[in-house]
């Protein structure tokens, strides 16, 4: 049976701007849609991932230790971590914007540094277990890292209604400033990784498929 041919075997490259199909032979190697630069493959792609995901660690210590903002309500003051607001806004009753500030703070983050982690692993070793379910991992990695500023929102929010009111003060504090850093590292790190690595290996076993003698020898045995 005869497989069709891929994009780089007719010269095709993917416009990672608007998505146009581009030839890559032709000069300048720019899109011919948006104008934007063109490449077969992201540069040093594992690398920056690399280089991105262990930063968004770093910072994803002191964004859950150091507190995220400041509640003063009549006259009394205290400081909350991103755990700690999540407990305090659940036990005064608002368990909607604790679940989404523990979704967006606590799960979202885990599941990217996870995913990336085993991405980039399987990567490097060469794996070919479950390609098309590893590629949709990243795709879902893609999807949720744009929700991922969420808690910085609802903070923001808190903190007008809070101040409107006139009952109490909210301020930011530096946990915020980290938890932010964690989220843009996260996404730097999920767009320098190329999906494409996942498929190198089965590339490579199509445009190299055994010989006849090697068959036939499997084939005796």
């Amino acid at each position: 049976m005869t497989t069709p041919p891929i994009a780089s075997e007719l010269d095709l490259c993917l416009c990672h701007s608007c998505g146009l199909a581009c030839d890559i032979t032709h000069d300048p190697h720019e899109c011919e849609r948006c104008g934007a630069p063109l490449h077969r493959r992201k540069t040093d792609s594992l690398t920056r991932t690399w280089a991105f995901l262990l930063a968004s660690l770093i910072f994803y210590v002191p964004a859950n230790l150091l507190p995220v903002m400041n509640t003063t309500m009549l006259g009394s003051g205290s400081e909350s971590t991103i755990m700690g607001g999540v407990l305090e806004f659940w036990q005064h009753g608002a368990w909607d914007i604790a679940l989404i500030i523990f979704i967006a703070s606590i799960a979202v983050p885990g599941i990217k540094f996870v995913a990336l982690t085993m991405l980039l692993v399987t990567v490097q070793r060469g794996s070919s277990w479950a390609l098309k379910e590893r590629s949709k991992l990243y795709r879902f990695v893609e999807l949720i890292g744009y929700w991922s500023m969420l808690d910085v929102i609802v903070v923001a929010l808190v903190a007008a209604l809070v101040k409107f009111q006139a009952l109490g003060d909210i301020e930011p504090r530096q946990g915020i400033l980290f938890f932010g850093l964690v989220v843009v590292f996260t996404m730097l790190s999920a767009m320098s990784f190329d999906p494409r690595l996942i498929w190198d290996k089965q590339d490579k076993a199509r445009n190299n498929p055994p010989n006849e003698e090697v068959m036939d020898e499997v084939a005796s045995h």
